[in-house]
């Protein structure tokens, strides 16, 4: 937490020692986890050097975006400042740590039965909409911002708020969790242009309110020589222009990709072990619960409609194709 000297100092120094301990111990959790899991496994998936790198990256924009100067400006200074920091946890590192963690180390996170409920019900395009909308405005809620401007504890909390929200936004696309239907390509480009325009309706709040709305910022002036309406002003700014860069340009890959992959092998994304392999544990525990309900002669096709696997065909080990 910065002392008294650095919060009345806008620009003054601040490590943050307790945010880069936590994004070390991170790195080095998800390293040793995907070892274990690599030596462990009968069909190892390897962490290939692409996926190292958007780790890297993530691990650089987390840092970026919770150490000073921006996370001391986003705690008391700038709502500006704070807008940037959020959107680059919901639209940069979110996403990046989908398509950068180890498979297997994906796999074994989504693999206990309530995570993998959990995650399947907000991969759904509607509820991650709404998600993501409530998290976004309440997050930004007056008293919520107070609290995040007085209290570390709070301050992290809604971080790890935004990187949950970010994770759900990109869910339905990136199509890193195995067992989850993606929506058609059509829609997931519907999805994608919804997502850059609702969760940031905000945005026109603050451009045109006739006043400032958060205490917290009032010397904004001193900090980045903006009063705090017009701070306020260029934050919606920055909150609908990011949400617009980002989403939009996913939207016209993923277009794109589809046109390629419709040239080349068919409208539909392929079907590959892990997802077998998950569809299978919930017909487990489906059983389990419900002995009568369990599918009698085990060939119950995964969602998509394919036929499950020739025995001893494994498959490939995950897609590739996001998003």
């Amino acid at each position: 937490m910065p002392t008294l000297t650095a919060a009345l100092r806008p620009w003054a120094p601040h490590l943050h020692p307790g945010t880069w301990a936590v994004l070390v111990a991170g790195a080095v959790a998800v390293g040793l986890g995907h070892r274990r899991l690599h030596h462990r496994a009968a069909h190892p998936v390897p962490w290939t050097g692409g996926e190292r790198a958007r780790f890297a990256v993530a691990l650089g924009v987390s840092g970026l975006a919770l150490g000073w100067p921006l996370a001391d400006l986003a705690a008391h200074w700038s709502l500006t400042a704070l807008v940037t920091q959020r959107v680059l946890l919901v639209l940069a590192v979110a996403p990046l740590l989908l398509l950068g963690l180890p498979y297997d180390v994906v796999q074994w996170l989504t693999r206990p039965a309530p995570v993998d409920a959990l995650l399947t019900r907000l991969a759904r395009p509607v509820t991650a909409v709404v998600v993501v909308t409530v998290v976004a405005v309440a997050s930004m809620a007056p008293p919520l911002v107070a609290a995040q401007a007085a209290s570390p504890w709070a301050r992290a909390a809604l971080d790890v708020a935004a990187v949950a929200a970010g994770l759900v936004l990109w869910l339905p696309v990136l199509g890193r969790v195995p067992g989850l239907v993606r929506p058609r390509p059509v829609a997931r480009v519907g999805y994608l242009v919804v997502q850059a325009v609702v969760p940031a309706f905000l945005s026109f709040v603050y451009i045109l309110a006739a006043r400032p709305f958060y205490p917290a910022f009032a010397g904004a002036h001193a900090a980045i020589g903006l009063r705090a309406l017009n701070d306020q002003q260029v934050a919606g700014f920055v909150s609908k222009l990011g949400f617009l860069a980002v989403l939009l340009p996913a939207a016209a890959v993923v277009l794109s990709r589809t046109r390629e992959s419709d040239e080349r092998f068919g409208p539909d994304d392929p079907l590959v072990w892990a997802d077998v392999e998950r569809h299978f544990e919930r017909l487990d525990r489906q059983g389990a619960r419900d002995p009568g309900s369990g599918d009698p002669t085990g060939t119950v096709p995964p969602p998509g409609g394919a036929p499950p696997p020739e025995p001893g065909d494994d498959g490939p080990a995950r897609r590739t194709d996001a998003p």
